[in-house]
């Protein structure tokens, strides 16, 4: 007779109120970034159904053996969403004991997604960015543009943010909450171009576009910039990524497989990954002049990463409502 088996469900609003640290969630993906460059990681690219367009449901499963975590994200992004008064990306994640994948844990993944994508741009700043950045330019101030300012505080003495959103007023509500939460000074850009052109860091936190009408063009990315993008290639030309002196990726696998999909047709090959830039093996900023873009495409490891600090903090704090199996 089996014994009693049962998960910990986390709600969202057990998931937020956890409050796990943007700094340890930074510090946590970093280990991982080091694992997985040494080949210490499972991850197959995440297989995806499109029930609209431009709109997505995708699982991503994730192994780490040296952490002991195995889990699962299934996750979707629906642009039109915002126009329902809904959220662009909603999930859930399961966790499962890797000894003898019984499920260990459900929990709700918005804010775990917006919180690792945030981290994940601030270890590839960390390593691909000037160290003395101080300027950030955010393109979209949802969520995401909200989590990778957070995350670049942590890293980086930003002084001074230039944000853009083709809703006008988003923009400006960024602006005031981000000067509030993290003490920044935020100038609401009227073009993406001031955004990419002034800042040291960007951020292109946008929907992403099987078939794209990028904006941001060749010639607009400073000397010794560095820029994340989280939406693919969608607003970005083949040509400003092109010229940039390195292009690099959260996971080459993954790229590769996506571009075999029809996307990134106009996209070089990444150099490198970031598992393995993290851990030496491929170099990362080598000259303060030198441009460099990193394509974070969001990795389940990322997610498996951050949700057992959810589940281990939750257990100690008595979080969540146990359910039988």
């Amino acid at each position: 007779m089996m014994p009693d088996a049962s998960i910990l469900y986390l709600s969202r609003s057990d998931v937020e109120s956890i409050a796990v640290s943007m700094t340890d969630i930074i510090d946590a993906l970093e280990r991982m970034f080091s694992d997985k460059g040494r080949g210490r990681a499972e991850m197959p690219p995440k297989p995806g159904i499109h029930p609209s367009a431009d709109a997505f449901i995708h699982a991503m499963p994730g192994f780490l053996p040296d952490l002991g975590v195995a889990g699962l994200k299934w996750v979707s992004g629906f642009p039109q969403n915002r126009r329902r008064g809904l959220p662009y990306v909603s999930g859930l994640i399961i966790l499962n004991d890797p000894a003898t994948g019984l499920p260990t844990s459900v929990m709700d993944a918005t804010w775990i997604t917006a919180m690792r994508t945030g981290a994940a741009t601030a270890v590839a700043a960390k390593h691909l960015a000037r160290q003395d950045s101080s300027t950030v330019g955010i393109i979209a101030c949802g969520v995401q543009g909200r989590s990778n300012l957070e995350a670049l505080t942590c890293v980086f003495q930003v002084s001074s943010v230039l944000a853009y959103d083709v809703d006008t007023a988003a923009a400006h509500d960024f602006a005031e909450e981000a000067h509030q939460r993290w003490g920044v000074e935020v100038s609401v850009a009227s073009t993406p171009e001031r955004v990419v052109r002034q800042a040291d860091i960007v951020v292109t936190s946008g929907p992403i576009h099987k078939d794209p009408h990028p904006t941001i063009e060749a010639g607009w990315l400073a000397p010794g910039a560095f820029a994340c993008t989280l939406d693919f290639d969608s607003y970005w030309h083949g040509t400003a990524l092109a010229e940039v002196e390195k292009l690099a990726t959260d996971d080459r696998a993954q790229l590769e497989y996506y571009r075999a999909a029809g996307y990134f047709r106009t996209t070089p090959v990444p150099y490198a990954d970031l598992g393995e830039i993290v851990t030496g093996a491929r170099s990362g900023r080598e000259s303060e002049d030198q441009r460099i873009i990193c394509i974070n495409l969001g990795l389940a490891l990322e997610d498996i990463t951050t949700a057992d600090l959810v589940y281990h903090k939750a257990q100690s704090l008595g979080v969540g409502v146990t359910l039988p199996l």
